[in-house]
């Protein structure tokens, strides 16, 4: 694939972590119902982090995949948006991932008071679906990219600008898979 503009695999309002100038991202499309995305989020996440991501060798990036047009994955992508206006994205995605199998309203409840949020402000802007059309736009890119169902990620070589050398991986990896993509990309930098 030729280089092509950042952009094309991130917003400026994608949640990451790690280092912005990382020479290699990751970029998870995901739905918080999925069992496969729980596993990866609690059993290749972790590693990740350890290895690559705090380190800043990998930036990692969540993009929403809701399989479906309603449902309780289109209400944690809604949710974790929502905590994020208020500093919070990374604090309920996890909560959400930990807790997949109670996702509701009293979960949601539960992580509100949990998180500290302001009550008033989440409540409005769940009320106000207006992250919806953005969730939608990640699924649309996801499927772009090739992919029919979650989880799937694009890993890629960047400059922080443009991004090269991009592989899909699709479904649920193992750690090694990853590890193998991340160091075969940090050879080319």
């Amino acid at each position: 694939m030729a280089p092509a503009p950042l952009s094309d695999l991130i917003t400026p309002d994608t949640p990451t972590l790690g280092d912005p100038q990382a020479p290699v991202l990751i970029v998870e499309f995901s739905d918080f119902t999925c069992g496969y995305c729980g596993k990866f989020y609690r059993e290749t996440l972790p590693q990740l982090k350890t290895n690559y991501i705090k380190n800043g060798k990998v930036r990692f990036a969540y993009r929403d995949y809701p399989r479906d047009q309603q449902g309780l994955g289109l209400v944690g992508a809604h949710a974790a948006r929502c905590a994020g206006e208020q500093g919070r994205y990374w604090e309920m995605h996890d909560r959400i991932f930990e807790e997949a199998d109670r996702l509701g309203k009293g979960m949601l409840k539960r992580a509100l008071q949990d998180l500290r949020l302001k009550t008033d402000l989440f409540s409005m802007c769940m009320d106000s679906e207006k992250h919806i059309a953005a969730i939608l736009a990640d699924k649309k890119t996801g499927e772009g990219f090739g992919f029919r169902g979650t989880p799937g990620f694009v890993i890629a070589r960047t400059d922080g600008k443009r991004f090269y050398d991009l592989v899909r991986i699709p479904g649920a990896a193992s750690y090694t898979v990853f590890q193998q993509q991340i160091e075969k990309l940090l050879k080319k930098t």
